[in-house]
């Protein structure tokens, strides 16, 4: 191999998938929680254990002493997208070392990121709202098309995700095309 062939192939990231997903699935639970939990108030992380598949103990968030223990749960729930975000920028710290600056403005990087947010929905629409069924989107008589529509903005974002990440710089780069 020559040198300069080397050099090109050395200013490459490595793979950016697993950092982009990392990062997208922390960022997608941070504008979940604050959102929908702090913003919005629709759920926490225990609003609907009174109707739950597992028997978890039902907190009515409208007492304080349900509200203090949903608000706890939701600061754990915080501090496990903060984990992800933080090992996302590690991983990426660790697998780029040369134009930093032009990965971060990278399609394919974003294109990751997307597609980890839109996991992070999907994920937890199937499992919390609807396998484990401790809380909805927005409880009450509709919630379950709150839920599909939650589950529906996930497959959106995987999908814009793919899209921008196929139209970005180092698509043709084996190791952006794996997770």
């Amino acid at each position: 191999m020559r040198a300069q062939d080397q050099a090109v192939r050395d200013a490459r990231p490595a793979g950016l998938g697993l950092p982009g997903i990392l990062l997208g699935v922390g960022l997608g639970g941070f504008v979940d929680g604050i959102l929908l939990h702090q913003i919005l108030q629709w759920h926490h992380m225990l609003t609907s254990t009174d109707t739950d598949n597992i028997g978890v103990r039902y907190y009515n968030p409208h007492t304080v002493t349900g509200l203090r223990m949903n608000t706890v749960w939701d600061g754990l729930f915080h501090v496990v997208c903060w984990l992800s975000v933080l090992t996302g920028l590690a991983v990426l710290y660790s697998r780029v070392t040369h134009r930093r600056r032009e990965v971060w403005s990278s399609r394919v990087l974003w294109g990751w990121i997307l597609a980890g947010w839109g996991l992070f929905n999907l994920v937890e629409g199937i499992i919390d709202h609807q396998i484990l069924g401790i809380h909805h989107v927005h409880g009450g008589p509709r919630q379950i098309w709150w839920d599909i529509g939650f589950l529906v903005l996930g497959a959106v974002l995987v999908a814009a995700g793919h899209l921008l990440r196929r139209t970005g710089g180092f698509a043709d780069d084996p190791a952006e095309r794996t997770i």
